[in-house]
């Protein structure tokens, strides 16, 4: 959705709001694809800030099915994003040109891209369905949260390795 700023860039005091369904699937992360599954309205309001230069306000809450990092199962996850940022007309841009040229087109502001921003620059660092995930079985893949699966999970002490082989050479069968 395009929203025309070239009337509130030159228009002082003047604010424009306005509302639209959102229009994301599903969002693309690190080269992954990943389902919305609940979407609410997107709520955006402009207004202007100085000669050239407008403050967009943007919120929206959806819900992405990602993935857990330690058994790979699917979590919910809420984005509720609300967005305050400062724009400025092309001829005022300067250094922000090319910040804002993701999500600037001319005098018009792309509201998705700059969801698809803030989503990107909000995105957990680490992935859980719960807070005590066991993560998957490094022998047979069984995802642990389901019960134990009876593997041999002893791993040596790396320090140990050379004292295990010479262990392991003067062994009599």
């Amino acid at each position: 959705m395009l929203v025309d700023l070239t009337d509130v860039f030159t228009s002082e005091g003047m604010a424009v709001a306005g509302e639209a369904s959102c229009g994301f699937t599903e969002l693309k992360y690190e080269g992954m694809s990943y389902p919305v599954k609940e979407s609410g309205k997107v709520f955006w309001r402009v207004a202007n800030a100085a000669p050239g230069k407008v403050l967009a306000e943007v919120s929206v809450k959806l819900t992405a099915l990602l993935v857990c990092d330690r058994c790979l199962g699917e979590v919910e996850y809420p984005f509720d994003l609300r967005i305050v940022r400062e724009v400025s007309s092309p001829e005022e841009a300067g250094e922000e040109a090319e910040e804002q040229g993701m999500f600037m087109e001319g005098c018009s502001l792309h509201v998705e891209h700059l969801i698809e921003n803030e989503i990107m620059t909000s995105w957990p660092m680490k992935v859980l369905c719960r807070s005590d995930c066991r993560g998957l079985c490094p022998v047979c893949g069984k995802d642990l949260n389901m019960g134990a699966c009876g593997c041999d999970t002893f791993v040596p002490d790396p320090r140990m390795a050379a004292i295990m082989d010479v262990f392991n050479a003067n062994k009599e069968v």
